[in-house]
Formats: C-alpha cells, sequence, structure tokens
C-alpha cells in the first residue's frame, strides 16, 4: 500500500463521521483503499523459460487514485491528441476572483457556469474577427479545483486554436489575443450567469466584484508556443491528473501530514504541515460529483461539428494504432515507473498471461499457484514447460 493509502485506511471511519463526506467521495475513496488489493481479483502470469509466477491484482481505475489517475491522464491526453488540428495553439488560464470560490464549493452544479462562460468568451472573440464569416476556433477546456496547497482554487485551463475556419471554410491565423476584451468579456459573462442561477441575492457580491475587480478576472493567454507535435507531452500536465502525488508526501506519523509544494507566485519550495483530518478534506473536496465531465470540446472540437473534417489532423490515422499501441498497462507502466512489469525477475523473459481471477475473498498466492496447476495439468501439462518449484514476485 502507498503512503496515501495507509492515511485513508487508518482514518477511514474518522472521516465518515466527522467529515460526512459526500457519495462520490466514499466511492472513490473506497476504490483508492482497495486499489491492488488481490482480494479482489487480478491476472496471473507465468515466465514459460523458468516457471515463475506473478500475480497482478486489479488496480481501480478512480482518478481519485495516484496510480490510476496517472493512467487516466495518459489515456486521455492520448484521445484528445487525435482531434488536435495541425495549427498552432495557445493554452490560456481562466481564473475567479477568491471572494467567489465559496458558492463554487458549497453549489458544485454551479461548475457549468465557468465553462459556460469560457465558451461564450471565446466563441466571442473569433466572432467579432469577421461577423459574416463566423469564425470558429477549437478549444478545449479542463477544469481544475485546486492550486498547488490543495486549497479550493476553481479555473479552467483551455488549449486554444491560433485561428479559425469560417462559413467559407477558410482558415483565419490570428497571432494576437485581446486580453483587455477575455479579461472583462469572462468577468460579465461569468457574473451574469451566477447571477441567473442564484437570483437577486447574488446582486450584492456582483457590485462589490465589479468595484473590487475593475480590470476584470484575471485571464492568462500568452503565446507558449503549444506546437502540435509536442500537444501531447504538453496538454498531458493538465488533464485529469490526480490533487496530489504520493511523491509530495514528506511524513506521515498517525495524526500529522506533512507536504512541500512550489509556490506558483515565485516557485518558492513550501512545507506544510497539517492535522490528517485537515489533509483528507483539503483532498476529498476535489473529488467531482458522480458523471460531471472535467473535459469538455468546443468550437470545431465538439462532437457535433462538421468543419473540421477539412482539416489536416496533427497526428494522422496511421499513427494512431502506434499510439494506442502504447498506451497500455505494460508501456504505461515502463513509461512512467522505468520498469517493465511483466520481465521475468529471475531470466529477463517476458512473462506470459494466463488466467484472470475474481476473488472477493482474501485467497494466498499459494492456493492460486496450485489452482493454476490443477487448471493446466487437466487442460495441457506442455503448456508451461519445465516448470520447476514456484517462485513467486
Amino acid at each position: 500500500m502507498n503512503i496515501l493509502q495507509n492515511i485513508f485506511k487508518d482514518h477511514y471511519e474518522e472521516m465518515f463521521y466527522i467529515l460526512h463526506p459526500r457519495d462520490s467521495v466514499i466511492e472513490n475513496v473506497e476504490k483508492m483503499i482497495h486499489c491492488g488489493d488481490p482480494s479482489f481479483g487480478g491476472a496471473m502470469f507465468a515466465c514459460p523459460c523458468c516457471g515463475t509466477f506473478k500475480y497482478v491484482p486489479f488496480r481501480c481505475h478512480s482518478r481519485f487514485c495516484p496510480t490510476c489517475g496517472n493512467m487516466y491522464s495518459i489515456d486521455r491526453s492520448t484521445s484528445m491528441s487525435f482531434k488536435i488540428i495541425d495549427v498552432q495553439h495557445r493554452h490560456c488560464v481562466f481564473t475567479i476572483a477568491s471572494e467567489l470560490r465559496h458558492f463554487f464549493l458549497e453549489d458544485r452544479s454551479l461548475l457549468n457556469c465557468l465553462f459556460s462562460a469560457v465558451n461564450s468568451v471565446v466563441s466571442r472573440m473569433f466572432h467579432k474577427l469577421n461577423k459574416s464569416e463566423s469564425f470558429t476556433p477549437g478549444f478545449i477546456c479542463v477544469l481544475h479545483t485546486f492550486g498547488r496547497d490543495l486549497k479550493w482554487n476553481p479555473h479552467i485551463h483551455c488549449l486554444v486554436s491560433e485561428g479559425g475556419v469560417g462559413n467559407s471554410l477558410l482558415w483565419r491565423h490570428i497571432k494576437h489575443f485581446n486580453f483587455k476584451l477575455l479579461r472583462d468579456s469572462f468577468q460579465t459573462a461569468l457574473l451574469n450567469e451566477l447571477h441567473i442561477h442564484l437570483g437577486n441575492s447574488f446582486k450584492k457580491v456582483k457590485s462589490t466584484i465589479y468595484a473590487d475587480h475593475k480590470n476584470g478576472f484575471y485571464v492568462r493567454a500568452m503565446p507558449n508556443k503549444c506546437n502540435p507535435s509536442n500537444v501531447i507531452k504538453y496538454i498531458g500536465r493538465y488533464l485529469g491528473r490526480p490533487v496530489i502525488a504520493t511523491s509530495r508526501i514528506d511524513a506521515y506519523d498517525g495524526d500529522f501530514v506533512t507536504f512541500h509544494y512550489n509556490r506558483h507566485e515565485d516557485n518558492k519550495l513550501m512545507t506544510e504541515n497539517l492535522p490528517v483530518l485537515d489533509f483528507i478534506s483539503r483532498l476529498t473536496q476535489h473529488i467531482p460529483e458522480k458523471h460531471f465531465k472535467m473535459i469538455r470540446y468546443y468550437g470545431i472540437y465538439a462532437r457535433h461539428c462538421k468543419s473540421d473534417c477539412y482539416l489536416r489532423r496533427a497526428i494522422s490515422k496511421e499513427k494512431h494504432k502506434i499510439l494506442l499501441s502504447f498506451n497500455r498497462w505494460r508501456e504505461c507502466i515502463l513509461s512512467s515507473f522505468g520498469y517493465d512489469p511483466l520481465k521475468c525477475p529471475n531470466c529477463g523473459s517476458k512473462m506470459l498471461f494466463q488466467e484472470l481471477y475474481f476473488n472477493h475473498k482474501p485467497v494466498s498466492l499459494h492456493e492460486l499457484y496450485e489452482k493454476v496447476m490443477r487448471k493446466h495439468m487437466c487442460r495441457s501439462p506442455a503448456l508451461i514447460p519445465n516448470l520447476p518449484t514456484p517462485t513467486f514476485s
């Protein structure tokens, strides 16, 4: 078990009765705690040369899990790269005033307003280039609710094409993004969306925000040379990654958790020591509701859009199968952690898949071995040649 699993397993009952977690939190935490538990089933592999057996337990596939969250990030960035057209893109970040953050924490359905506001702002900026052509860009929005210190800070990462296609199906490239328009328009669009959902009780807050933030909300849209050739690596950092990596957790003594991060303002290394329940609360508040879409496609990247079929993709269809072949469990482990999970520890040969097991009660590896041997001897004694006394990895 990794350190995050130990923290949640030790304090699961306290979390349940003191923090009163949401249903989606309970579901994801239980998945994460049992991730890699052999009693929930797995796959048996065997070396055809020396007979070494290896049992690989199933994973939880929860984005909250540090291990499975990385796998999800790799999978989503690969599938997204197939949609990217062969043009320059720009990484934009849309942030909100700190006074508004608690509204999104108390009512998570309001997070949809962030997506709607970004969609209207980016579409409007391109539409104003030529109203008769109505240029449409391609942009992908990813919601992040956490900062580096794990506190609640909802914001949108947006990958925008530097250009758009018009009604005449001609592509127009643009280099200049109107920052003033983006800041003011995003502030107005978001506050109007919140006003519609929260009613007249939001009027006072709305007027205060306008008075305190006369230059609009901060929007980062500087040119960052996000070329199509390296777009997979670039956007992979912002897609579905876990809230915290286990490498950032420095110590856990049963009562307190110590973790580190680089402060965003000056990149200074910061260390925090939190009571364990406060640490758990910070993490679980970022678990989204079930079926909530954290990644959304707009413009020519939207599913219903047909104009993108005339544009050249950054990755050809011939390369799709190559990339998908690397997007498997073995290749992901090899690229992420630097070791081959199917390499025999004794002779170095590639281990072969034998059978799946769906067990929901504790079972020893020796019991699994005996079951495999009985089944193979009944089927074909030569299935695994020259089996010596088994060794388990």
